[in-house]
C-alpha cells in the first residue's frame, strides 16, 4: 500500500511539473496539493489515496518477499 501511494505521489508531482512548464504555471498548484497532502498525512495518519487504494484492493495480497 505504501509503495503504491509513493508511486502515485511521485507520478502526480512529475506530471504536474511537466504540465506546469509546458502548458500553464497553474498546474504547479497540483504539486503544492500533493506536497501538502503528504505533509498532513504524516501528522494525521490519514490519507485519501490510502482509502481509495484499499477499496480498490491494493495491498491486500500477501508479501512474497520478506522485509
Amino acid at each position: 500500500m505504501e509503495r503504491a501511494i509513493r508511486i502515485l505521489a511521485g507520478t502526480m508531482v512529475t506530471i504536474s511539473l511537466g504540465l506546469g512548464y509546458f502548458v500553464s504555471p497553474y498546474w504547479l498548484l497540483l504539486t503544492l496539493f500533493v506536497g501538502l497532502n503528504l505533509f498532513q498525512s504524516a501528522f494525521s495518519h490519514w490519507c485519501l489515496a490510502e482509502q481509495i487504494f484499499a477499496r480498490l484492493g491494493v495491498g491486500d495480497e500477501k508479501k512474497s518477499v520478506p522485509d
